[in-house]
């Protein structure tokens, strides 16, 4: 039987015409104990402006900011009207214990919870955040 060994999110450059602002695409994945990878969520991201007097945003982070981020926004998202925090968690890790059924794999969502969860930059990232 497969069984999923941990979360992976990886995050690398968006392309953005507004060349003040950085975006960030993010994938995140289940990997498997035989080395496959089931996508869990692909539509999330962030984009960010400068604050303060420095116009560079590359100035202003670190890979453990953009790692942090990337955690963040695969979820649990933030309550919305009406909702708990343990409601969206219950929501979040549902979600994605579900999407992992669709593929043939059961895992009890907070078994799913339970798993490390590795950060990945990509290249383009750790390129601009070594120059």
């Amino acid at each position: 039987m497969t069984a999923v060994t941990r979360l992976h999110t990886f995050v690398d450059l968006a392309d953005d015409p507004d060349r003040r602002r950085l975006s960030f695409v993010v994938r995140h994945e289940a990997v498997l104990d035989d080395g496959r990878r089931v996508l869990l969520l692909d539509d999330r991201g962030w984009a960010q402006l400068p604050h303060g007097g420095d116009p560079d945003l590359w100035t202003q982070l670190t890979a453990a900011d953009v790692e942090h981020l990337a955690r963040t926004v695969v979820g649990p998202d933030e309550p919305l009207d009406g909702e708990t925090a343990d409601e969206m968690e219950a929501l979040h890790w549902g979600a994605l214990a579900s999407a992992l059924r669709e593929h043939g794999i059961g895992l009890a969502p907070s078994d799913l919870r339970a798993l490390p969860h590795e950060v990945e930059l990509g290249e383009r990232v750790r390129a601009r955040l070594h120059r």
